[in-house]
């Protein structure tokens, strides 16, 4: 599947669960043909059971409905939730699962880090936010600032036709000798309202996401701002971030100023010298967890989805963003992203840098590059090449017993 630039569109930025569960459930309780939902992470908490809800009634509606998530982010989900779902005819599916050894969960790489919902091929929210109460800013000071995007018209056709896709696919990964590259869909002529799904995946798209990341810098004029919770990228991108930023362009980096896992912090700190250095404004968000994943360029370029910029994000996690062209959207976030600059973050200053010592140079470029091209390795190995397992349906009660009277009415038999 190439991506295409659609025009017509009609978006909304939605804000942490608060905005995003009520219509996404709304959506869900609307559906009259069909419902097409993958997710990282789905625990049985007070979304998960509001989820639960909702696609059992839609079931009992005659709604068809697919639901895909991870073997990883979602393996504590129980039989009782999932056999409930699937006895009520509804397709669950999940992405590489595998038994814990020694307790310890073996599948922590190439996951399925998409968070897509489409429900009519009418009505799809694409972004970061799972379907977890973690989500919700009532949760606490761990709940997590997030962002997608409700979108509505011709870009969904396009949505649609991919979780089919992906629904329906078993195909084993490529290995890193035989990757392809799809060629960047360049917006040849900007305008409102224009979408592009693009998506990462382990065969033809392995870096489609970040190469629209580097395109946006090298034709920034005015301004970039990027919120990434786990930012980690390789040297391209950093350089394009530096260079933008030398040719005049106002780049700011939001990260993690209170991360839900100290390596975050560190692995982005490792990075603060390069950027900072050369000219690239870099905040730490403080208020709670950031796990955002957007970024606005000038007046009119923004991107929404799952895809974070780190090694398990561009090399490995099958990720989906929406590029968007459009001036109010574009707004939108940019007024979002500075209400966060100016109330909830600190920025790093050069006074506050770590010092420039052999010994930090050394560590920097050890621990850097351990942590930029461990995964990609370790998903070369045969044991990471995960394909989806559909969990079928319990057998019902009065089934068993059918299937018993006639076994033993056939062992009767002369």
């Amino acid at each position: 599947m190439n991506a295409q630039w659609r025009d017509g569109n009609q978006l909304q930025l939605l804000e942490n669960g608060d905005a995003f569960f009520p219509r996404v459930f709304e959506a869900i309780e609307g559906a009259e043909r069909s419902i097409l939902l993958e997710t990282f992470i789905l625990f049985e908490d007070e979304v998960g059971h509001r989820l639960h809800a909702a696609l059992l009634n839609a079931a009992q509606r005659g709604v068809h409905i697919e639901l895909l998530v991870d073997g990883y982010g979602s393996s504590e989900l129980s039989d009782a939730y999932i056999n409930s779902l699937t006895a009520a005819g509804v397709r669950f599916m999940v992405y590489d699962p595998r038994p814990r050894v020694l307790g310890m969960r073996t599948n922590v790489f190439r996951r399925l880090h998409r968070k897509v919902v489409v429900v009519d091929q009418r009505i799809a929210f694409v972004g970061g936010i799972n379907f977890s109460a973690e989500h919700n800013t009532d949760f606490g000071p761990q709940a997590k600032q997030d962002y997608a995007v409700e979108v509505t018209g011709p870009v969904v056709e396009d949505i649609s036709r991919y979780e089919l896709q992906a629904f329906g696919s078993d195909r084993p990964l490529r290995r890193w000798w035989q990757r392809r590259h799809s060629p960047l869909a360049r917006n040849r002529q900007p305008g409102n309202a224009q979408v592009l799904f693009v998506f990462r995946d382990n065969e033809a798209h392995r870096d489609a996401i970040e190469q629209h990341y580097l395109d946006m810098l090298r034709t920034a004029r005015q301004e970039v701002t990027i919120a990434n919770a786990y930012f980690f990228p390789g040297y391209r991108l950093l350089r394009e971030m530096r260079n933008a930023a030398r040719r005049g362009v106002t780049v700011r980096l939001i990260v993690q100023g209170e991360p839900d896992m100290p390596i975050v912090k560190v692995g982005a700190e490792l990075l603060y010298n390069y950027l900072v250095e050369g000219g690239v404004e870099v905040y730490e968000y403080c208020r709670r967890p950031l796990h955002g994943k957007v970024a606005v360029q000038d007046q009119q370029w923004s991107t929404v989805g799952s895809s974070n910029l780190d090694p398990l994000s561009l090399s490995l996690n099958l990720e989906a963003n929406l590029i968007i062209y459009d001036r109010q959207f574009n707004q939108t976030l940019r007024d979002n992203l500075q209400h966060l600059l100016e109330r909830d973050c600190q920025r790093v200053e050069a006074h506050q840098l770590p010092p420039r010592n052999l010994w930090q140079l050394t560590k920097s470029v050890v621990v850097f590059h351990f942590l930029r091209h461990f995964p990609a390795m370790a998903g070369w190995l045969p044991a990471h090449t995960p394909k989806l397992a559909l969990v079928e349906p319990p057998v019902q009660p009065e089934m068993e017993t059918q299937d018993r009277i006639e076994t033993e009415n056939q062992g009767a038999k002369p």
